[in-house]
């Protein structure tokens, strides 16, 4: 099993998790609400980013975020 990677940018204002290799990327798809999937080259979702993270609240729902990301 792969480590499940988060990456939390202050400045951007981005969260960012991986849950397969950051260097197999070959696509994102922004699929709304800020929410960006990363994908190999076979369309398998790796990653995910949030774009506007912190800009409304300290608080995130991952559970939220991940719900989104497998439909």
């Amino acid at each position: 099993m792969e480590k499940i990677r988060v990456i939390k940018d202050i400045v951007g204002g981005t969260l960012t998790v991986w849950f397969g290799n950051p260097e197999d990327e070959s696509i994102c798809e922004e699929t709304g609400d800020g929410i960006v999937l990363m994908k190999d080259k076979d369309g398998n979702v790796i990653g995910f980013e949030y774009l506007y993270y912190g800009s409304h609240s300290n608080e995130l729902n991952i559970e939220s975020l991940i719900t989104k990301t497998a439909s």
